[in-house]
């Protein structure tokens, strides 16, 4: 019988055992006499957000399909729990068999956001490995990052044994089959795994590298320190979609999760271009599963997991080609068993409100809008790809169709952005607000009033986009323009409609940093996690002034990172890496966007930004169209 780590008096002690204790459905033990390779996948942030995380599902899947790898999860544990586990010097272990982190081959973490890089140390420290790849020996697991932060991961490189820049679904399996012969050789070494795991495509070894810097500070170039390493790492990516790995019986969790139903990838990759999302561009081409396949998805984990709501999943799901064959697929199939049909990522038009019809069994609740910038100019120059023509015509739509409450989503800082720009998220909150009205006639309302809840988040820079080379506000700058915005709505006629929300300004000063830092960095994130940082990503916990002590201590300016202007032919820490999107493509857009240009989506005409390169997806069909 399984031992669990955690006494009873322990678990009844904390919030949310069920957190800690596995057995789940679906959950997969395994024979530890009987396997080659041990392999935890930590998600570093708590239980709830963690189970919710796709790509995780994916991974623990495909790694258990092998009969000789067992793949157990670990997540951060709450700090009710890390406390008790320091003082009775309890270490962190997998959920599955409850055994010590530090019994594995790998600690494998997937690193979704910027601010979860204490946590990375936390789960490190609290499974007594040590922090500095630099100070592991032969018998400590091999830790591995992945996830879209890796593709600048020089803040936390000096963390890491591995990177792995790509998508999972691919090369994995040749890094397990290597390291297991390495150990079954006899002779294992971990530098010599690691010289031969450098040799594997998507895989980065950032002790084989030095940063070297200019006087200024700026970077200069990747120095390369061991013969084994590559001057270029080209992400791997899964071309045969249909066939990929899947989890066809996910985890299902004890306790409510963020995102507690099954998830159906429709596809991978975004066709719209927009200049400030990173997602766009390091998940190109553009990649769709067929229809039957996403049938055969859907039957399977609703099957095996007993949810009643199914979601389906991308970047723009309104792109799928066949969206709605397989909204109808679904509406029939499932609407009389009582599942709850999700359709996110849609734009608003005749044929999404039809689908919301067909899937809302009558309920109206809110619909979102992603404007992101409230003038036709701004939203050219991020590329945006709607008119305000097609967001009043979509509320208006949405509004003759029953739905009182709009969620508008926007954000503030962007390049060129004028304060005339911030007033025109308040106008376009107030039109769409008086478009209600305009719409629908006073004897439909009966009662009803609209809510237009408008939220915006600040503007950061991130390394793979156009924006790449882009100044980002101060803290200070951000909050007067919040508080313009704020004080405009409050006097708009349409007022008593309108609420407003927005995102903290240290914590994006903060996530600026690190998404364009360096290897520098490493000092900041080590001396604020030993002063206590961690959970920076939740208010509650975030400690803005550890974190400036952490800087001052370092003699290292946030503003840096931040504020500094670039210039076009400025080095970047992550140059050497190859995701296809070529820097001449996104210096192009980044001029096309200054002057207001805008560039149509991979659908409409391929632009040639480079990810044709991969020989698959949207961009091998376009080609010939360049």
């Amino acid at each position: 019988m399984r031992k669990c780590a955690l006494s009873d008096e322990i678990l009844l002690s904390v919030e949310k055992p069920e957190r800690y204790i596995g057995n789940e459905i679906n959950s997969v033990v395994k024979d530890k006499s009987c396997i080659d390779l041990r392999f935890a996948m930590c998600f570093p942030d708590v239980y709830e957000i963690g189970m919710s995380h796709l790509g995780i599902q994916i991974l623990y899947s495909m790694f258990n399909a092998r009969n000789d790898v067992w793949c157990e999860r670990v997540y951060s544990p709450w700090p009710d729990l890390e406390k008790i586990l320091k003082e009775k010097d309890i270490p962190l272990f997998g959920l599955e068999s409850q055994d010590p982190i530090k019994e594995f081959d790998f600690l494998g973490l997937t690193i979704q956001y910027e601010m979860c890089y204490t946590n990375i140390l936390q789960v490190l420290d609290l499974s007594k490995i040590p922090v500095f790849s630099k100070d592991r020996s032969d018998g400590d697991p091999i830790v591995i990052g992945g996830g879209p932060c890796t593709y600048n991961s020089e803040p936390i490189a000096d963390f890491f044994d591995l990177i792995y820049l790509g998508e999972g679904e691919t090369n994995y399996n040749e890094l397990f089959d290597l390291y297991i012969s390495c150990k079954k050789s006899g002779n294992y070494n971990r530098l010599d795994f690691l010289r031969k795991a450098a040799d594997i495509p998507g895989i980065y070894v950032p002790r084989f590298y030095e940063a070297l810097y200019n006087e200024d500070g700026t970077f200069k170039e990747m120095k390369i320190l061991d013969p084994a390493a590559k001057s270029t790492i080209t992400k791997d990516i899964c071309l045969d979609w249909d066939n990929a790995p899947y989890p066809l019986k996910p985890v299902v969790p004890f306790i409510k999760v963020t995102q507690d139903r099954a998830v159906l990838e429709v596809q991978r990759g975004c066709i719209r271009g927009c200049r400030f999302c990173q997602a766009g561009m390091i998940y190109r081409p553009v990649r769709e599963k067929s229809l039957e396949v996403l049938k055969q998805y859907a039957k399977a984990m609703l099957d095996s997991t007993g949810y009643e709501e199914i979601s389906l999943s991308s970047l723009s799901t309104s792109d799928y080609s066949r969206i709605g064959e397989l909204v109808r697929f679904l509406v029939d199939e499932y609407k009389t068993k009582y599942v709850n049909i999700s359709l996110p990522s849609l734009r608003i038009d005749n044929f999404f409100l039809e689908m919301m019809e067909r899937v809302s069994n009558g309920k109206k609740g809110s619909l979102t809008f992603a404007p992101e910038a409230g003038s036709q100019r701004m939203r050219d120059v991020i590329n945006k790809g709607i008119t305000r023509e097609d967001i009043m015509e979509g509320s208006a739509l949405s509004f003759k169709a029953g739905f009182s409450r709009v969620k508008l989503y926007f954000i503030l800082g962007l390049p060129t952005e004028t304060d005339e720009d911030v007033l025109a998220i308040a106008d376009l909150a107030n039109d769409i607000a008086m478009n209600y009205f305009d719409t629908v006639p006073k004897e439909e309302r009966k009662g009803i009033r609209v809510n237009v809840n408008t939220s915006t988040s600040f503007f950061i820079p991130k390394p793979f986009t156009p924006f790449q080379w882009a100044p980002m506000d101060e803290p200070e700058e951000f909050l007067r323009k919040v508080y313009l915005l704020k004080e405009t709505m409050e006097i708009k006629p349409n007022h008593k409609s309108l609420q407003y929300q927005y995102h903290e300004s240290d914590l994006s000063q903060l996530e600026g940093v690190f998404a364009r830092g360096d290897r520098r960095l490493s000092r900041v994130i080590h001396d604020a996690y030993l002063s206590g940082c961690r959970f920076d990503s939740w208010t509650d916990f975030f400690k803005p002034e550890l974190w400036k002590a952490a800087f001052e201590k370092n003699n290292i300016s946030p503003s840096f990172y931040t504020t500094r202007k670039r210039e076009l032919d400025e080095a970047f820490p992550w140059d050497f890496i190859d995701i296809g999107v070529t820097k001449e493509f996104l210096k192009k857009e980044y001029l096309k966007a200054l002057k207001g240009e805008t560039t149509p989506n991979c659908r409409e005409h391929c632009s040639g930004c480079g990810a044709a390169k991969f020989g698959g997806g949207i961009c091998f069909e376009a080609k010939d169209k360049v």
